[in-house]
Protein backbone atom coordinates (compact mmCIF):
# COMPACT_ATOMS: atom_id res chain seq x y z
CA UNK A 1 0.00 0.00 0.00
CA UNK A 2 1.04 3.57 -0.63
CA UNK A 3 -0.07 7.01 0.48
CA UNK A 4 -1.83 8.49 -2.53
CA UNK A 5 -2.92 11.79 -1.01
CA UNK A 6 -3.09 13.83 2.18
CA UNK A 7 -5.21 16.76 3.27
CA UNK A 8 -5.70 19.05 6.24
CA UNK A 9 -8.20 21.79 7.01
CA UNK A 10 -9.02 24.14 9.87
CA UNK A 11 -12.36 25.83 10.56
CA UNK A 12 -13.19 28.72 12.89
CA UNK A 13 -16.03 27.41 15.05
CA UNK A 14 -17.62 30.84 15.68
CA UNK A 15 -17.66 31.65 11.98
CA UNK A 16 -19.37 28.37 11.09
CA UNK A 17 -21.88 28.81 13.92
CA UNK A 18 -22.72 32.31 12.62
CA UNK A 19 -23.21 30.89 9.12
CA UNK A 20 -25.52 28.20 10.49
CA UNK A 21 -27.59 30.86 12.31
CA UNK A 22 -27.82 32.94 9.10
CA UNK A 23 -28.60 30.11 6.69
CA UNK A 24 -30.25 27.64 9.06
CA UNK A 25 -31.71 24.33 8.02
CA UNK A 26 -31.00 24.95 4.35
CA UNK A 27 -27.25 24.98 4.96
CA UNK A 28 -27.29 22.02 7.33
CA UNK A 29 -29.36 19.95 4.90
CA UNK A 30 -27.09 20.83 1.95
CA UNK A 31 -23.78 20.10 3.67
CA UNK A 32 -24.40 17.36 6.25
CA UNK A 33 -26.05 13.95 6.00
CA UNK A 34 -28.95 13.01 8.28
CA UNK A 35 -26.61 10.87 10.41
CA UNK A 36 -24.09 13.74 10.77
CA UNK A 37 -26.87 16.14 11.75
CA UNK A 38 -28.23 13.67 14.28
CA UNK A 39 -24.79 13.21 15.87
CA UNK A 40 -23.96 16.92 16.01
CA UNK A 41 -27.43 17.92 17.15
CA UNK A 42 -27.14 15.76 20.26
CA UNK A 43 -23.93 17.45 21.47
CA UNK A 44 -23.94 20.27 24.04
CA UNK A 45 -22.42 22.67 21.49
CA UNK A 46 -23.29 21.30 18.03
CA UNK A 47 -21.27 23.95 16.17
CA UNK A 48 -17.96 22.50 17.34
CA UNK A 49 -18.87 19.10 15.91
CA UNK A 50 -20.26 20.55 12.67
CA UNK A 51 -16.97 22.44 12.29
CA UNK A 52 -14.99 19.23 12.77
CA UNK A 53 -17.02 17.43 10.14
CA UNK A 54 -16.79 20.38 7.76
CA UNK A 55 -12.99 20.39 8.17
CA UNK A 56 -12.89 16.62 7.60
CA UNK A 57 -14.85 16.92 4.36
CA UNK A 58 -12.43 19.60 3.12
CA UNK A 59 -9.40 17.50 4.18
CA UNK A 60 -10.76 14.49 2.28
CA UNK A 61 -11.22 16.62 -0.85
CA UNK A 62 -7.56 17.61 -0.62
CA UNK A 63 -6.52 13.98 -0.12
CA UNK A 64 -8.38 12.92 -3.29
CA UNK A 65 -6.92 15.96 -5.09
CA UNK A 66 -10.11 17.63 -6.18
CA UNK A 67 -12.51 20.33 -5.07
CA UNK A 68 -16.26 20.62 -5.17
CA UNK A 69 -16.13 19.82 -8.86
CA UNK A 70 -16.27 16.72 -11.00
CA UNK A 71 -19.74 15.88 -9.70
CA UNK A 72 -18.78 15.80 -6.02
CA UNK A 73 -21.32 17.03 -3.48
CA UNK A 74 -21.00 17.79 0.23
CA UNK A 75 -22.91 14.68 1.24
CA UNK A 76 -20.68 12.43 -0.90
CA UNK A 77 -18.27 12.58 2.06
CA UNK A 78 -19.83 11.41 5.32
CA UNK A 79 -18.06 11.36 8.67
CA UNK A 80 -19.07 8.33 10.71
CA UNK A 81 -17.96 6.85 14.00
CA UNK A 82 -15.92 3.65 14.00
CA UNK A 83 -16.43 0.83 16.49
CA UNK A 84 -14.19 2.51 19.08
CA UNK A 85 -15.77 5.94 18.60
CA UNK A 86 -13.02 7.10 16.26
CA UNK A 87 -14.00 9.14 13.19
CA UNK A 88 -14.06 7.39 9.86
CA UNK A 89 -15.23 8.46 6.44
CA UNK A 90 -17.67 6.92 3.96
CA UNK A 91 -17.58 8.05 0.35
CA UNK A 92 -20.44 7.88 -2.12
CA UNK A 93 -21.27 9.40 -5.51
CA UNK A 94 -18.62 11.54 -7.17
CA UNK A 95 -16.20 11.31 -4.22
CA UNK A 96 -16.26 7.52 -4.37
CA UNK A 97 -15.79 7.57 -8.15
CA UNK A 98 -12.74 9.86 -7.78
CA UNK A 99 -11.25 7.66 -5.02
CA UNK A 100 -11.73 4.55 -7.17
CA UNK A 101 -10.12 6.32 -10.13
CA UNK A 102 -7.09 7.09 -7.96
CA UNK A 103 -6.88 3.50 -6.63
CA UNK A 104 -7.72 4.55 -3.07
CA UNK A 105 -8.86 1.69 -0.84
CA UNK A 106 -9.00 3.54 2.51
CA UNK A 107 -9.07 7.09 3.82
CA UNK A 108 -7.98 7.63 7.40
CA UNK A 109 -9.15 10.79 9.15
CA UNK A 110 -8.49 12.53 12.43
CA UNK A 111 -10.53 15.39 13.90
CA UNK A 112 -9.70 17.63 16.84
CA UNK A 113 -11.20 20.82 18.18
CA UNK A 114 -11.00 23.52 20.79
CA UNK A 115 -13.63 26.04 21.71
CA UNK A 116 -12.55 28.23 18.76
CA UNK A 117 -11.13 25.95 16.06
CA UNK A 118 -11.69 22.53 14.54
CA UNK A 119 -9.01 20.79 12.52
CA UNK A 120 -9.06 17.58 10.51
CA UNK A 121 -6.55 15.59 8.51
CA UNK A 122 -7.04 12.87 5.92
CA UNK A 123 -4.65 10.30 4.47
CA UNK A 124 -5.66 8.35 1.35
CA UNK A 125 -4.14 4.89 1.07
CA UNK A 126 -4.15 2.50 -1.86
CA UNK A 127 -2.51 1.14 -4.95
CA UNK A 128 -1.87 3.32 -7.95
CA UNK A 129 -4.16 2.13 -10.76
CA UNK A 130 -2.64 0.71 -13.93
CA UNK A 131 -2.73 3.19 -16.82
Amino acid sequence: MAILGTGIDIVEVDRLEETIVRRGERLLDRVFTAAERDYCGKRPRPGIHYAGRFAAKEAVLKAIRTGWVQGIGWKDIEVELGPGGEPSVRLTGGALARANEMGIVAIHISISHTEHHAVASAVAEGEKPNP
